[in-house]
């Protein structure tokens, strides 16, 4: 079992920047590929980024490659998203996801533990 809490959230203006933390408990993180989702008002949770459990391995969305950045910190049991050049349209809610698995997938229902999510609001 693994229980996540995400932080960090908040208002941001446009072209800011925010970090995004993930803690996870349970002494198996380190076993897990992590991802951060976001869902926005009136539309479907999206992949944002996942990273391999060793975190040499990392993906994004196209539409925030460059501007986001995900890291792990095993020993911490934490995982990060730094977010740079925000715009309006990244406002959304923000969820952390675990999920034991070979490789990255940006496929949600592969994830099994999630989160219960932070709120980025980026004003133009």
């Amino acid at each position: 079992q693994v229980q996540l809490v995400e932080s960090g959230g908040g208002l941001v203006q446009a072209g800011g920047s925010l970090r995004l933390s993930c803690a996870a408990s349970g002494r198996t993180f380190s076993n897990y590929v992590m991802g951060w989702f976001r869902q926005a008002p009136g539309k479907e949770r999206e992949f944002v980024a996942a990273i391999s459990p060793t975190g040499s391995g990392t993906d994004y969305a196209d539409s925030v490659k460059g501007r986001f950045t995900i890291s792990r910190d095993n020993a911490k049991n934490a995982v990060y998203v730094q977010m740079s050049s925000l715009k309006p349209e990244d406002t959304a809610v923000y969820y952390c996801a675990a999920g034991r698995m070979i490789r990255l997938t940006r496929i949600r229902q592969r994830y099994d533990y999630w989160g219960k999510g932070t709120l980025v609001t980026v004003s133009s």
